[in-house]
């Protein structure tokens, strides 16, 4: 065999592959980058494969060319074929990426056909002239030669270059900074080699031309992958710095000292708030009307995040403040849903329990706003479900009235409230925790006091979800009476 090479051929095979080396080194960088959005992760990857698929089969023909030998001749014809081939789907994925940077959010779909069409003719004028040699042929000695039809399988590339062309000016705007210039020295660079190519057969032009000029876009887009990575990067951190915040906010918003009247031993009260997300809708409140009136609130904002917070936090002071004047707890329900209607265009709503006690007596008046029923232990019993009237929920629709009722804690009494996060809290086979497990648990220890009653609780649960994700807040309250002391 003769491996004769000239001097414009090793020179084609070194470029070529210089080129294959600083694709695959592109295509590693890209591949590694995860903080570049997939599409344009796997478009590079596509171009970068692209690319290197048609200039290594240039690389075999370059080597191979001029060898004798039927098999290299057939070989010869194959990669010859498919490096024409890729050609053109090289400039049909670019027009496809001008076209979606071009037109944006507007449908690409019409662009995309037409560029299927070119590339389907590209690929008829490649088969057609297999048998006729009129793209290109190899003589007896298996050397490359144009054919008369030469022209044609450029034709694909440049009709794209066109359309990319029209697409870069019409749609201008949207190409800014070094991204125009880019698109630009990708179209502007192949088609001066190919007007080279068309006059003098020799040095590779075209694959040195596209290969920088796809280099140059990488780097070019690379950046400002980067760029925008950076700023949402700073833009996540001020959001969850806000978030933060905003939770130490509404966890201050709430009673969080305990014990939270230390003077006072007629009673103990204890309460936890975990939001599902870094803020939360629920909210419990406990506070001193006068000296011998104790008002409790437990309450479940609609929804989640920043907007249950917001409207929990207004359900707060309305709620505490008509409380404050020495209005009944329905009398507060109903003050307080007439206030949250009369300016509720984002229609949410607020579900409550609230309660009353007259510390010196024991006599607990309450009223429920479609919360949660309460759990009530009396002296000497266990823990159950006190199934009390509902009232309609708050901020659900104006007029509502609410109706109270009365209970009498003896000193030992347990009051358990919560919100539904608690029954509610689901494991990995998408069971719910329930009511029977939370009476289960509260019956553990049936004497246990408002810090341990809750513990037993919150680890119960925790035991059942295991490492299934939170999906609503979980707020409870524990309280026991001890009387005055005679």
């Amino acid at each position: 065999m003769n491996f004769d090479i000239s001097i414009v051929s090793l020179i084609n095979i070194l470029f070529i592959a210089a080129g294959i080396g600083v694709c695959g080194l592109c295509f590693l960088q890209i591949t590694s980058s995860r903080h570049i959005r997939k599409e344009v992760r796997n478009y590079f990857q596509l171009f970068f494969v692209l690319i290197t698929l048609y200039i290594s089969t240039h690389l075999v023909r370059e080597i191979m060319n001029g060898i004798p030998g039927a098999g290299v001749r057939v070989t010869l014809q194959i990669v010859t074929f498919v490096e024409l081939a890729v050609a053109g789907l090289m400039a049909q994925t670019m027009s496809v990426l001008v076209a979606a940077v071009a037109k944006r959010e507007q449908n690409i779909k019409p662009v995309w056909i037409m560029l299927l069409c070119v590339l389907g003719v590209h690929l008829v004028i490649l088969i057609a002239s297999l048998p006729f040699g009129f793209v290109y042929y190899f003589d007896a000695d298996n050397v490359y030669h144009r054919g008369a039809g030469y022209l044609l399988s450029n034709l694909c590339p440049i009709i794209m270059l066109a359309v990319d062309t029209y697409l870069l000016i019409k749609y201008r705007k949207n190409f800014t900074g070094l991204t125009r210039v880019a698109f630009w020295n990708y179209l502007v660079a192949p088609l001066v080699a190919v007007a080279i190519q068309a006059f003098f057969y020799g040095v590779q032009l075209i694959i040195f031309a596209t290969v920088g000029a796809t280099v140059f876009m990488f780097g070019v887009i690379l950046k400002d992958q980067n760029a925008k990575y950076e700023k949402q990067q700073q833009e996540s951190s001020r959001i969850e710095t806000e978030l933060t915040l905003a939770s130490n906010i509404q966890a201050d918003m709430v009673p969080n000292i305990y014990p939270a009247f230390p003077d006072r031993d007629e009673f103990d009260i204890y309460a936890t708030m975990d939001p599902a997300k870094e803020v939360g809708g629920d909210f419990y409140d406990f506070f001193l009307i006068d000296s011998d009136h104790l008002c409790m609130v437990m309450a479940d904002v609609s929804g989640k995040g920043v907007p249950a917070a917001l409207f929990m936090m207004a359900s707060k002071i309305i709620l505490a403040n008509n409380a404050m004047i020495g209005k009944s707890p329905a009398q507060i329900l109903t003050d307080t849903n007439d206030a949250i209607c009369s300016n509720n265009r984002e229609e949410m709503f607020v579900t409550v329990w609230l309660g009353i006690l007259e510390i010196s007596t024991g006599k607990l008046t309450a009223a429920n706003a479609g919360h949660e029923y309460p759990v009530v232990k009396h002296a000497g019993g266990k823990f159950e479900i006190f199934k009390d009237k509902h009232g309609f929920v708050i901020g659900g629709m104006a007029g509502a009235k609410y109706k109270e009722y009365e209970m009498t804690l003896e000193p030992g009494a347990r009051l358990f409230l919560y919100t539904d996060g608690v029954p509610e809290a689901t494991n990995g086979n998408n069971e719910l925790f329930g009511m029977d497990r939370v009476l289960g648990a509260l019956n553990e220890n049936v004497d246990a006091g408002t810090v341990e009653m809750l513990k037993t609780v919150r680890r119960s649960v925790d035991e059942f979800v295991k490492e299934a994700e939170q999906f609503d807040d979980l707020t409870m309250l524990g309280f026991e009476y001890k009387g005055v002391k005679q």
